[in-house]
Formats: C-alpha cells, structure tokens, sequence
C-alpha cells in the first residue's frame, strides 16, 4: 500500500508539473485611464449646475462691441433673474457649413448668392472648417468639412438654379452633418430667398433639432422676384430659424455684401459668454426661455444683444 500511494503521489507531482512547464498564466493588464474630453464652449451647454449662452453686442450703427464687463448684463431665465456666475469674451476657429439654395425661385439671384458666399470665405481664418450643403427639391452634401474654401467656391461655380425649395430639410441635413465636426464654436450660414415648398420636415420639427442644437444659424437674404406665398414669407420663415439661436438674417443688398460678410465672421468669432446656475433645477425636459439685457457703461449709446433665446431642460 505504502508502494501505490508512493507511486501515486509522484505521477501526481510529475503531472503537475508537465501542465506547470505548458501553461503560464499571464497577469491581466490594467485598462489603459480614461482621457479627459478637452474642455468645449458649445453655443449652449446644459448640465446640473450651470448654463452658458453666447452673446453678441451691437452699436446703434449695428457695429459690434467689445470691451464689456460682466457688470453691463443682467440674464433672466422665465422672466426671473439669474446671478451672472462666469464671464469671458469668446475668441477661437470656427467650424461653419454653407447652407446654399438652387432652387428655381433663385434664378438670376444665384450670382448674387455666389458674391455672398465669396465674401464670407475671405474673412475665414486658416484654422476654421466649413462645409457645403446645396438645397433645390432634396438638400446634397456637396462638400464634406474641409479648410480648403477653394473647393467650395468651385463648386458653386457650376451650380444651377432648378426645382422646388426643401430648405428645412437642408438645414436639418446641415445640422446632423455638423455633428462630424470637433470645433467648440459652430454655425451655419443660410444664402436663400427663405421660401420652403417641398420639405419632408416641418418647421416646428425643425425648429426641435435647432434648440437641441449648439449651432449659432445667420441667413443672408437674397430677396426679389418673388411671385409666391413661400417666396413672400422667405424673410420671416429665415429670420425665425437664425433668431432662435442668436444669429441674425441680414439682405443681400449687393452694395453691402463685403460689410455684411464681415459683421456675420466678427460675431461668430467674437462673442461673451455668460454662464449661471438656474435657480430652477428641475430635469423635466421643459423648454425654458433666455433674456438678456445689456447696461451700457456710462456715455455709451443704447446697445443691442442676440442670445439663443432658450434651451431644453435635461430629463432624468
């Protein structure tokens, strides 16, 4: 018995260690530590504790002011006061996608809109991105983003005026593409005669994607000619979309244009930040408005401030 326990414990050692010398065991590693995100300034950030909403500040002759102090603006939210907890002048690239309508209501307006186009682009800094989304029956992604603003305008070149008008549906496409892009600061430019007659998405479902959004939209009008109702409220429906976000709809008046494109690249690069804690924290998902009022320093004349006008409260 002494002899078989004997012999049995030592194949049992030698087995053990054959399986010792084949098998190795290898420690697992240790997940690599999580990254911060790099610190962003959307149009709007919402979180617990704190709002941020974008301002823009004009003179009575529609020159936009600098030099401001945090004292000079009050903020409400629902009409109640909100203590101003974080002040900065915002200055950084920008990230813009060109809204382009071809439609058959744009005609001998397409030269006009081309000039637009091409005055905005020779203010661009290197460091922006812009892309081109072209709208006539169905809105195209012509350019993905790029910083070559040549591409661009080769592109326009060759573009013809025909179909209907889907410019919700372009602006929509405009903001989901927009979701590609990794600048803190974004915006869409409309040229259009802002009349819409063949979109799939209406302007209250647009107008949804727009409040989620942290995208500042300015339009410039290229009015005239208008033979249709669409074509007649083409300056209300862009007024509406640019307002909303604290952008602005300016007329093409082609005597203005170069000033006009230079106004729209002086707001979207500078700006004031106001940032508060709301004093009604509840996460309901309710649509909450934004008033701000500016308080000129002592001998300034009477200024004007855009703001995106309200946000969506998070839901638990």
């Amino acid at each position: 018995m002494r002899r078989v326990a004997g012999a049995a414990l030592g194949l049992a050692m030698w087995w053990a260690g054959t399986l010792a010398g084949q098998v190795r065991i290898e420690q697992r590693p240790r997940p690599a530590p999580k990254q911060e995100s790099s610190r962003r300034t959307p149009n709007i950030r919402v979180d617990t504790t704190l709002i941020l909403v974008p301002v823009t500040v004009n003179d009575p002759l529609n020159r936009p002011v600098s030099g401001l102090e945090k004292e000079n603006f009050r903020v409400f939210e629902d009409k109640v006061p909100q203590p101003i907890t974080q002040f900065a002048m915002d200055d950084e690239p920008v990230s813009v996608g060109l809204v382009f309508d071809t439609s058959g209501s744009m005609g001998d307006k397409l030269s006009r809109s081309r000039m637009a186009a091409t005055q905005f682009f020779r203010i661009a800094n290197p460091e922006d991105e812009f892309f081109l989304v072209e709208f006539d029956n169905a809105p195209r992604l012509r350019v993905p983003l790029t910083s070559d603003t040549g591409t661009i305008e080769n592109e326009l070149i060759f573009s013809k005026s025909h179909g209907s008008t889907a410019l919700l549906d372009a602006v929509y496409l405009a903001l989901h593409e927009m979701k590609r892009s990794k600048k803190n600061k974004k915006a869409l430019l409309i040229i259009s005669d802002g009349g819409d007659n063949h979109s799939r998405y209406s302007q209250k479902e647009v107008t949804n994607v727009v409040r989620e959004s942290d995208v500042l939209i300015y339009s410039i009008g290229v009015f005239g000619g208008g033979t249709t109702q669409e074509e007649f409220g083409g300056a209300g429906l862009l007024g509406k979309i640019s307002e909303q976000t604290g952008g602005r709809m300016f007329e093409a008046n082609p005597v203005e244009l170069p000033d006009i494109a230079k106004k729209i690249g002086i707001e979207l690069r500078n700006r004031y930040i106001l940032g508060y804690s709301p004093q009604n924290q509840a996460r309901d998902g309710k649509y909450h408005r934004i008033t701000v009022q500016v308080v000129p320093p002592r001998g300034l004349p009477k200024l004007s401030a855009h703001w995106r006008l309200g946000y969506n409260a998070p839901i638990e």
